[in-house]
């Protein structure tokens, strides 16, 4: 089978996800123009690389208007595992479906239509990224005259609500599920002294009560904010009567977040790199930790196959004990 090559990243057969274009989407690289070997976006087309003779570069695209463009680091994983970082919603709590079912609601109520629903090709788009790209899919596709404006007003009125039902033990049921064999990883993890950084693209008010009900459900004996050694979120959103923090623009498949949780969370230097892994279940995930520079782990479960990922993944697992023994504990 032929192959095609992205310095950095590695050779990778034609058909195995990832799709070969001719310009960059900005219009800026052109294949055969001022060094451009080839350009190659993932399959939902959130990541497109640009790739020369001896380095590549990575654009993320922007529903919002505001794109931006990495450098490609190679990895490679390294032993001893000094860090993992792991996503949370998939990865860590299986919750996806409570937070598409936030965001049809909040599609619902802008339509006035009860009665509607996401279609199975929505998926891929309405999970992964930030709450303002989500709604601003939605917008595009199903009601093109309202503004992201009014979608965050229904979002959060939507959310507050059934995060206090959750709260008082009358809310969604199973919500927020861990995902099998989490705890026995976490402990694993904690008894080989290997720092452990929680990240994840929800905004903190949506996904701390997320890993708090986990914790509660494994009785793990102690609090979230006692056992990570660093946590990141997306931050609190920024509307009228708050005080909001970064976050809606610069959310998976950014690097920002993998890459503050490891070098300010854990301490952890840009040369060591290759001894941190990251877990991801999401195609933006996987190309968040990419372009952090970490070596990345999938994990089944998720939108990786879907959004044409996979061949991103350094190893692909199944489970969290197939992680462990990758890691050789």
């Amino acid at each position: 089978m032929s192959c095609f090559s992205i310095p950095g990243l590695g050779d990778f057969p034609h058909g195995c996800g990832l799709v070969e274009l001719p310009r960059c989407s900005d219009g800026v690289h052109i294949v055969g123009q001022n060094g451009v070997r080839s350009v190659t976006a993932t399959g939902d087309r959130k990541v497109e690389f640009i790739a020369y003779d001896t380095y590549a570069m990575a654009y993320v695209a922007s529903a919002l208007g505001y794109p931006a463009y990495y450098p490609v680091h190679q990895t490679a994983f390294q032993k001893p595992v000094k860090a993992v970082l792991m996503d949370l919603d998939g990865t860590s709590v299986r919750s996806e479906s409570f937070w598409i079912w936030i965001i049809e609601m909040t599609t619902a109520s802008l339509l006035g239509n009860p009665a509607f629903r996401l279609a199975e090709e929505d998926m891929p788009y309405v999970s992964g990224h930030s709450v303002s790209e989500h709604l601003h899919y939605c917008i595009q596709k199903y009601c093109p005259e309202k503004s992201i404006e009014e979608a965050r007003e229904f979002y959060f009125e939507h959310t507050h609500r059934e995060m206090q039902e959750i709260l008082e033990g009358r809310g969604k049921k199973g919500a927020f599920v861990p995902s099998p064999g989490l705890k026995d990883f976490l402990l694993t993890l904690k008894a080989h002294g290997v720092k452990i950084g929680l990240v994840t693209s929800g905004l903190y008010e949506k996904a701390w009560p997320e890993i708090l009900s986990a914790f509660d459900t494994l009785e793990m004996g102690c609090k979230p904010e006692d056992f990570y050694d660093a946590s990141i979120t997306a931050g609190f959103p920024l509307r009228r009567g708050c005080v909001g923090t970064l976050g809606e623009l610069s959310p998976k498949p950014h690097p920002w977040l993998y890459a503050e949780v490891a070098r300010v969370g854990l301490g952890i230097p840009f040369e060591e790199r290759n001894q941190v892994v990251g877990i991801e279940d999401s195609g933006a995930g996987v190309a968040s930790i990419k372009l952090a520079g970490f070596p990345t782990i999938g994990i089944a479960g998720g939108n990786i196959e879907q959004s044409g990922t996979r061949a991103l993944c350094d190893h692909y697992c199944r489970s969290f004990d197939e992680i462990l023994a990758l890691l050789g504990f």
